[in-house]
């Protein structure tokens, strides 16, 4: 009975093995750094270290700054200029006075965002107000050649308008569902993630999205067969997913591009695609200095 079954055709063709599908080796980490640490901010990374390694990601402060007395009044201090690049800051807690040569000025509150596109040069600044440490990430993008000498321009997100798709707050780029009211024309994703303790998250990049790294901010992470903390962390290029698990309650930034294609050329405050763009960068900023801070003379 059992042979003759093995023979017969219907037999054979029920019996016929499956396809196997293949499945990804877990995406390696690369690089960690606990970054250098001042003040209240640690710097982890920077466009002439692991910024060269996985841009447009070029720069990441994590900060954690108490107010000053300079709170309750006077002009903000810290003001700097920037071109060629964007600043993204995400806060995690506290709030932030802000101003900036576009001619926003304003309060940041718990789970806003700040989108500065410096394009060819702006000066902006801020500062911890109210009555506890802000808390939060500073993250700088390389803009391509087609945005690096830009008009300046700003947009300051309050919580309410940062989409989420589960566990993930959407601060730029797309995830599942949800949208970052910040457009860019680059392919990057910037994602704020909290997770219980003993909670399991998949973030499978976009195609194409072979730049990845992680930071968490507040308890560890377990993944591919590390614990992470208070660090960063950069996986090797693919666009393969990532498994996370929390150990105790986590919350940390990630990070998903397209890889930027061109080279770093480096200012003090500036990041370009080429040493003419770079000198172009610098002289409008310096024009902004002049207008906005230089007081003519009677």
């Amino acid at each position: 009975m059992n042979a003759l079954l093995l023979a017969s055709p219907v037999a054979s063709k029920a019996t016929k093995p499956e396809a196997k599908t293949e499945e990804r080796a877990p995406r390696k980490i690369v690089a960690r750094s606990r970054g250098h640490h001042q003040g209240g901010i640690t710097r982890l990374m920077s466009p002439s270290g692991l910024g060269e390694r996985i841009k447009p990601f070029v720069f990441l402060d994590d900060f954690d700054i108490a107010p000053t007395m300079a709170s309750t009044g006077g002009p903000i201090t810290g003001i700097h200029p920037h071109s060629g690049l964007a600043t993204l800051t995400v806060v995690i807690s506290g709030q932030i006075e802000y101003v900036d040569t576009t001619g926003k000025s304003g309060v940041l509150p718990t789970g806003g965002v700040e989108w500065m596109n410096a394009g060819g040069g702006v000066w902006h600044g801020g500062r911890a107000v109210g009555d506890q440490n802000v808390r939060g990430f500073q993250l700088w993008v390389a803009l391509p050649p087609e945005d690096e000498h830009s008009p300046a321009y700003s947009q300051y997100l309050s919580p309410e308008q940062v989409q989420s798709e589960g566990s993930a707050r959407v601060i730029l780029g797309r995830y599942g569902k949800a949208t970052s009211a910040i457009r860019t024309r680059a392919s990057i994703n910037y994602l704020h993630v909290s997770l219980k303790s003993g909670e399991h998250w998949r973030y499978q990049p976009p195609a194409g999205h072979t730049v990845g790294w992680v930071s968490p901010t507040i308890g560890r992470l377990h993944i591919a067969d590390k614990v992470l903390e208070n660090e960063i962390a950069v996986f090797e290029e693919s666009d393969g997913a990532l498994d996370f698990v929390a150990d105790g309650d986590a919350e940390f930034v990630l990070g998903s591009a397209v890889k930027h294609p061109h080279d770093l050329v480096l200012g003090y405050y500036s990041v370009h695609t080429s040493r003419d763009a770079l000198v172009r960068g610098e002289a409008g900023i310096e024009r902004i200095r002049k207008q906005h801070f230089e007081t003519p003379q009677p």
